[in-house]
């Protein structure tokens, strides 16, 4: 038996969740007693086992097919796969991706689907910890199941780390052509794509409290005083003050960066959500009881407009 995750890539590059998968699964594993493989399918597989190649992976997988995501070619080569490696536990990225494919394999399998999950327990059940109400409340369900599948929340594990000495294995397919009903033809960035909040070690998030768009200028003196990144919460994005791309939160990016400065932002659940896994959070808010407080290593209770100059003035100086 073993516990098998399934990787996820973009335009070439693997993304953050692959990796924060394998250490839900090595815990898994490790508590069922079994091995713990990995698969990834299409693009440059190769290169891709390389990075997956962390401790405590005994086997990855490599299924060629599909440059980019296809839903038709996803499921039936994670179908394909599970049929012969026969997992106890099957874990998916819970991403747009993965919520794509990840229910069409579970029914194909005839496997129960867990979906969202932060946590996972095994004692000879699994147990899965959900958040449920925006996140409000936390709760822990018993899978009655021996097989189950599960999509993992991005962010909720840190990602494996160490060099393994896994065995490398090409897995045939066998895709039906006819099922396969969609392609990738090409990428289009919706607005501003010369940025990846995702990728930056220095965040300066705002939100609501910034009250007007000319504002911003104050967020991005600070970002350039600080070698950082803008960013914002929903309600900047909404109004269209910034793009697209540069939102945090559920309905946008999850970011995980070294240090991010939420200024303005109350701390909804949603946008918590997606930066909860920053290594160290800094709040700027005159409410002494807003949400955000309740996450952040460092807070200020002050008003933005007095605090933000002042640090513009120290790290300029």
């Amino acid at each position: 038996m073993t516990v098998l995750t399934v990787a996820e890539h973009r335009r070439g590059e693997l993304r953050d969740v692959s990796l924060e998968a394998l250490t839900a699964g090595r815990e898994l594993a490790d508590e069922a007693g079994v091995e713990l493989h990995t698969a990834v399918v299409g693009g440059d597989v190769e290169a891709f086992a390389d990075r997956l190649n962390r401790e405590g992976v005994e086997t990855i997988h490599t299924i060629d097919e599909s440059e980019e995501f296809n839903h038709d070619v996803y499921v039936q080569a994670v179908a394909q796969l599970a049929d012969a490696v026969s997992p106890q536990f099957l874990l998916l990225p819970n991403t747009v991706n993965g919520l794509d494919y990840a229910p069409a394999v579970a029914s194909r399998l005839d496997r129960p689907l867990v979906t969202d999950v932060v946590d996972l327990e095994y004692d000879g059940e699994l147990t899965a910890t959900r958040e449920l109400y925006g996140s409000k409340v936390e709760t822990t369900i018993d899978v009655h199941s021996e097989t189950p599948a599960v999509t993992v929340r991005p962010a909720e594990w840190p990602a494996a780390t160490g060099t393994g000495d896994a065995t490398v294995e090409s897995f045939d397919v066998d895709i039906d052509e006819s099922a396969v009903r969609s392609t990738v033809t090409g990428f289009e960035e919706v607005s501003g794509g010369d940025v990846d909040i995702s990728d930056a070690d220095v965040l300066v998030s705002v939100g609501r409290g910034i009250e007007e768009e000319e504002n911003l200028d104050m967020i991005r003196d600070l970002a350039e005083a600080l070698d950082a990144t803008v960013s914002a919460s929903r309600p900047i994005i909404d109004n269209g003050w910034l793009e697209k791309n540069r939102q945090v939160g559920q309905s946008g990016k999850v970011v995980t960066p070294d240090v991010y400065i939420a200024i303005g932002i109350s701390g909804a659940v949603q946008h918590v959500a997606g930066m909860k896994g920053s290594d160290t959070i800094v709040a700027i808010n005159s409410d002494p009881n807003a949400p955000i407080f309740d996450i952040a290593d460092y807070g200020i209770v002050d008003d933005l407009f007095e605090v933000v100059p002042a640090l513009i003035e120290q790290f300029e100086g």
